[in-house]
Protein backbone atom coordinates (compact mmCIF):
# COMPACT_ATOMS: atom_id res chain seq x y z
CA UNK A 1 0.00 0.00 0.00
CA UNK A 2 2.94 2.30 0.64
CA UNK A 3 3.84 2.45 -3.08
CA UNK A 4 0.29 3.37 -4.09
CA UNK A 5 0.11 6.11 -1.46
CA UNK A 6 3.52 7.46 -2.49
CA UNK A 7 2.30 7.70 -6.08
CA UNK A 8 -0.90 9.42 -4.93
CA UNK A 9 1.10 12.06 -3.03
CA UNK A 10 3.37 12.56 -6.05
CA UNK A 11 0.39 12.97 -8.40
CA UNK A 12 -1.24 15.51 -6.09
CA UNK A 13 1.95 17.57 -5.68
CA UNK A 14 2.62 17.43 -9.44
CA UNK A 15 -0.62 19.34 -9.96
CA UNK A 16 0.42 22.02 -7.48
CA UNK A 17 -1.54 20.80 -4.46
CA UNK A 18 0.39 21.11 -1.21
CA UNK A 19 0.57 17.96 0.90
CA UNK A 20 1.16 18.73 4.57
CA UNK A 21 1.43 15.14 5.79
CA UNK A 22 0.25 11.61 5.14
CA UNK A 23 0.07 8.31 6.97
CA UNK A 24 -0.97 4.68 6.57
CA UNK A 25 -3.10 2.60 8.90
CA UNK A 26 -2.76 -1.08 8.05
CA UNK A 27 -5.54 -2.41 10.30
CA UNK A 28 -8.77 -3.71 8.75
CA UNK A 29 -9.99 -2.05 6.81
CA UNK A 30 -6.65 -0.65 5.70
CA UNK A 31 -6.74 3.07 5.14
CA UNK A 32 -4.51 6.05 4.53
CA UNK A 33 -4.83 9.79 4.92
CA UNK A 34 -3.32 12.65 2.93
CA UNK A 35 -3.74 16.06 4.55
CA UNK A 36 -3.58 18.97 2.13
CA UNK A 37 -3.09 22.66 2.76
CA UNK A 38 -6.27 24.65 3.28
CA UNK A 39 -7.60 22.13 5.86
CA UNK A 40 -8.65 19.59 3.21
CA UNK A 41 -7.80 15.90 3.28
CA UNK A 42 -8.21 12.69 1.34
CA UNK A 43 -8.85 9.32 2.90
CA UNK A 44 -8.38 6.01 1.10
CA UNK A 45 -9.80 2.76 2.38
CA UNK A 46 -9.80 -0.67 0.85
CA UNK A 47 -13.61 -0.90 0.77
CA UNK A 48 -14.84 2.42 -0.68
CA UNK A 49 -11.69 3.81 -2.31
CA UNK A 50 -11.11 7.58 -2.05
CA UNK A 51 -13.08 10.29 -0.32
CA UNK A 52 -12.27 13.97 0.03
CA UNK A 53 -13.42 16.65 2.45
CA UNK A 54 -12.54 19.07 5.23
CA UNK A 55 -10.09 17.61 7.72
CA UNK A 56 -11.57 17.43 11.23
CA UNK A 57 -9.21 15.09 13.09
CA UNK A 58 -7.06 11.99 12.83
CA UNK A 59 -3.59 10.62 13.18
CA UNK A 60 -1.84 7.34 12.58
CA UNK A 61 -3.67 4.69 14.57
CA UNK A 62 -6.84 6.81 14.84
CA UNK A 63 -9.40 6.88 12.03
CA UNK A 64 -9.52 10.20 10.20
CA UNK A 65 -12.69 12.25 10.44
CA UNK A 66 -13.75 14.45 7.54
CA UNK A 67 -16.72 16.77 7.11
CA UNK A 68 -18.40 17.67 3.81
CA UNK A 69 -17.35 14.29 2.38
CA UNK A 70 -17.30 13.64 -1.35
CA UNK A 71 -16.55 10.14 -2.60
CA UNK A 72 -14.44 10.22 -5.75
CA UNK A 73 -15.50 6.93 -7.38
CA UNK A 74 -13.40 5.09 -9.91
CA UNK A 75 -12.85 1.89 -7.94
CA UNK A 76 -10.68 1.02 -5.00
CA UNK A 77 -7.39 1.62 -6.83
CA UNK A 78 -8.24 4.78 -8.73
CA UNK A 79 -5.40 5.81 -11.03
CA UNK A 80 -3.40 8.40 -9.07
CA UNK A 81 -3.44 10.92 -11.95
CA UNK A 82 -7.21 10.58 -12.09
CA UNK A 83 -7.30 11.08 -8.33
CA UNK A 84 -5.47 14.40 -8.66
CA UNK A 85 -7.78 15.44 -11.51
CA UNK A 86 -10.90 14.65 -9.46
CA UNK A 87 -9.61 16.61 -6.46
CA UNK A 88 -8.67 19.63 -8.59
CA UNK A 89 -12.07 19.63 -10.28
CA UNK A 90 -14.02 18.97 -7.08
CA UNK A 91 -15.65 15.85 -8.54
CA UNK A 92 -17.89 13.52 -6.59
CA UNK A 93 -19.62 10.18 -6.99
CA UNK A 94 -22.09 8.17 -4.93
CA UNK A 95 -20.61 6.19 -2.04
CA UNK A 96 -20.00 2.64 -3.15
CA UNK A 97 -18.49 -0.41 -1.50
CA UNK A 98 -16.24 -2.07 -4.04
CA UNK A 99 -15.15 -5.01 -1.91
CA UNK A 100 -15.07 -6.48 1.57
CA UNK A 101 -11.83 -6.01 3.48
CA UNK A 102 -12.16 -9.62 4.68
CA UNK A 103 -11.91 -10.93 1.08
CA UNK A 104 -8.32 -12.06 0.97
CA UNK A 105 -8.51 -13.58 -2.53
CA UNK A 106 -9.88 -10.79 -4.74
CA UNK A 107 -6.50 -9.62 -6.08
CA UNK A 108 -6.22 -6.29 -4.21
CA UNK A 109 -3.11 -7.33 -2.32
CA UNK A 110 -1.42 -8.40 -5.56
CA UNK A 111 -2.41 -5.11 -7.24
CA UNK A 112 -1.03 -3.10 -4.30
CA UNK A 113 2.25 -5.03 -4.41
CA UNK A 114 2.64 -4.20 -8.11
CA UNK A 115 2.46 -0.43 -7.54
CA UNK A 116 5.94 0.91 -7.00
Amino acid sequence: MRGYMTRAVQALTATGLQVQRSWLDPEGPRDATIVLARTKALVFDEVTGWRYGSYVSGQQGVRTTLSDIRYLGGGVLLDTRELAHKVLNDCSAPRREYRSFTDLHDGLDDALREVR
